[in-house]
């Protein structure tokens, strides 16, 4: 079992939902936390709330500049999870340009640029943890996810191909894929989402992932079948059942 008590990490994209629930529960578990969004009302807010010590650094992760300054100013890290993301609910037949283009950028290239970072430094070091937050939606295509589950596939593939990469280095690649979480995001749905969970749970299945020696984690368990076999399925079969209905 990893031992978090006494480490530090940066949570990135930590201001609400997931994020905020998952600095709680790291703060009780005796982490030290760096705590970055764009909003940084929010997350002095959350600072006060902890009991444990925590840095505020306003960060954007759509900015390259703002990611490296911040990074800078988090200084040496154990480890750094990254739950930054934006969304928007459309298909392909409502396909609009900047939305599509705004969620791939913060939600994966964003990753891209966080993990630019850190990640040289912990290689030199030969320590390091690294979470990276997927999604259920990033197994395969479904109707009405352009862009935002496209996102979540691309950083999927991404902390699949660090962890094949840094196997051995002393650097730990994790992949948490959650369900629906109650949070402003998915308050947008105007569908019915089987499963959802509150921020508490989602964050006390990721303080699992972490503690835990595995390379990822998708819940709740259950629900995440559904998308896990539905990969398996023949092409025909599994346009059948999750395409949109004409």
């Amino acid at each position: 079992m990893r031992r978090l008590s006494g480490k530090r990490y940066w949570l990135v994209g930590a201001s609400e939902g997931l994020g905020r629930a998952l600095a709680l529960g790291l703060s009780r578990a005796g982490v030290e936390l760096v705590l970055s969004a764009r909003d940084t009302d929010r997350l002095e807010a959350l600072a006060a709330d902890l009991p444990g010590n925590a840095q505020v650094v306003a960060c954007d992760v759509s900015d390259r500049a703002s990611v490296m300054q911040a990074a800078q100013a988090a200084g040496d890290l154990d480890g750094v999870v990254f739950l930054a993301g934006v969304y928007w609910p459309f298909g392909a037949k409502d396909w609009n340009a900047e939305q599509a283009e705004t969620m791939i950028d913060v939600n994966f290239i964003g990753a891209a640029r966080v993990l630019g970072a850190v990640i040289p430094g912990f290689v030199a070091r030969k320590r390091g943890h690294v979470v990276i937050t997927g999604s259920l939606a990033g197994f395969a295509g479904l109707p009405g996810s352009i862009g935002y589950g496209s996102s979540k596939a691309g950083l999927m593939h991404l902390a699949e191909s660090m962890h094949a990469d840094l196997r051995g280095s002393g650097v730990d690649v994790q992949l948490a894929n959650p369900g629906f979480i109650r949070t402003r995001l998915t308050d947008k749905n105007d569908f019915t989402m089987p499963f959802l969970m509150e921020p508490d749970r989602a964050a006390a299945e990721m303080l699992t992932l972490m503690r835990s020696e595995r390379f990822s984690r998708s819940f709740p368990w259950g629900f995440s079948l559904v998308f896990r076999l539905g990969r398996l399925l023949p092409d025909a079969l599994y346009f059948r059942l999750f395409g949109a209905k004409s």
